[in-house]
């Protein structure tokens, strides 16, 4: 694909249909090759579609949260890992909207823009006594800062020109904006998870990075203040696991109709008459496509919060019912893509497992991205809220 970048709104969720199926036709290869999607997110970026959430005030399309959502679903039914690889780009764009200043939003807005990749992600690290312990830290030196530290799980940082790094800032918490080519950081592919293969989720060291005083972004009120990243975050998985679902779906039918045998105890002469294949095969339209209609039911929730937030600077009660929102559409949206994933081989038999097949990289790929998310504390602050109208915790996961 070639020309402008896209900027109308629903133009660039009929585009990410487009890219999603011209993905689905290589994913199975790219899965089992292990070959990286270099070119791909890079096209993603050119064509204007990581650009979608950019503010309308700066420019940008400002896409709502249920085309948001539908972007991410339309990506991640044809490839999962390109997905998840390319749309670390959006909640970097809500961190910058909610935290940067308003140089940094007119610099990096517009780079997005310009068809950059700003799509690396280096939060999360290993060790610590708990989930979410942070060691990389940011110090004034001089005129500006310097970085230090090592992160894991750091998706879309191999293909990135810029990623967002989390780290530890004088007794806070910031954000920083890096390029990936400066002296001092190492991007190291070794991320070896049984799915999601190609997001080249592994280690990323910085070390003595010196860093300006326009690329740091301070977050002020860690943990106290009730913002939307947590929320807008889990409903851009909760779209990545439903487009695994949809496309096992879709998998299953065609395996169905085309290559499945029926038993000689169905007294059928075709797989789809099969009482038990019917059965199944709505059982899994059922899960995938009740989650769908999860996830577009919190992205308005979340949209309506979101305006709130942005026009009042806080929300909290919108913010935590959309938090509730997104917490329903995640649990589903968890549970449909491990079990449709799976529930495909009850259409195939044996010999769907071929291996040259490759069904199995949707239930791989479905494991692997929902092991992110603890789904039992969702339901856990789903039924507190109902039972007692407590909001969630203000943290990043519900």
């Amino acid at each position: 694909m070639s020309g402008p970048p896209v900027r109308d709104r629903a133009a660039l969720v009929e585009l990410s249909a487009e890219f999603g199926r011209r993905f689905a036709t290589g994913a199975a290869a790219r899965d089992l090759e292990r070959r990286m999607p270099f070119e791909e997110i890079s096209e993603l970026a050119r064509s204007g579609l990581l650009a979608a959430r950019v503010p309308a005030a700066y420019g940008g399309p400002e896409v709502s949260m249920g085309e948001f959502a539908q972007i991410v679903l339309n990506l991640s039914k044809g490839d999962p890992n390109i997905a998840q690889s390319a749309a670390a780009t959006f909640p970097n764009v809500e961190k910058i909207r909610i935290y940067g200043s308003e140089a940094q939003k007119r610099r990096y807005f517009g780079l997005l823009l310009d068809g950059r990749r700003l799509n690396g992600n280096a939060a999360a690290e290993r060790g610590g006594t708990r989930i979410g312990d942070m060691a990389t830290r940011i110090v004034s030196d001089g005129g500006g800062y310097r970085l230090d530290g090592r992160k894991y799980y750091t998706t879309g940082s191999l293909f990135a020109e810029f990623t967002l790094v989390t780290a530890l800032l004088e007794g806070g918490r910031a954000a920083a904006v890096v390029p990936v080519d400066r002296a001092g950081v190492t991007v190291i592919d070794d991320w070896d998870g049984m799915g999601q293969r190609t997001t080249a989720s592994g280690t990323m060291i910085f070390e003595n990075v010196r860093l300006d005083e326009g690329e740091v972004m301070p977050i002020p009120d860690y943990g106290r203040r009730r913002t939307y990243e947590g929320a807008f975050a889990q409903l851009l998985h909760s779209a990545l696991d439903t487009g695994i679902a949809l496309a096992a779906l879709e998998d299953a039918v065609v395996y169905g109709r085309t290559h499945a045998r029926p038993l000689p105890e169905a007294g059928v002469g075709l797989a789809v008459e099969d009482p038990y294949v019917q059965y199944t095969v709505g059982e899994m339209a059922i899960l995938a496509h009740g989650a769908e209609a999860l996830v577009g039911r919190a992205a308005a929730v979340l949209d309506e919060a979101v305006r709130l937030f942005h026009r009042d600077g806080a929300a909290d009660r919108p913010l935590g019912e959309a938090s509730v929102a997104v917490a329903e559409a995640k649990f589903a949206a968890s549970e449909a893509s491990v079990k449709v994933s799976e529930m495909l081989y009850r259409i195939g038999g044996a010999s769907a497992t071929s291996r040259a097949l490759n069904l199995d990289r949707h239930w791989r790929n479905a494991r692997t991205h929902t092991t992110h998310d603890p789904v039992a504390y969702k339901a856990k602050a789903i039924g507190n809220f109902y039972l007692t109208g407590a909001l969630p915790p203000i943290n990043t996961k519900i």
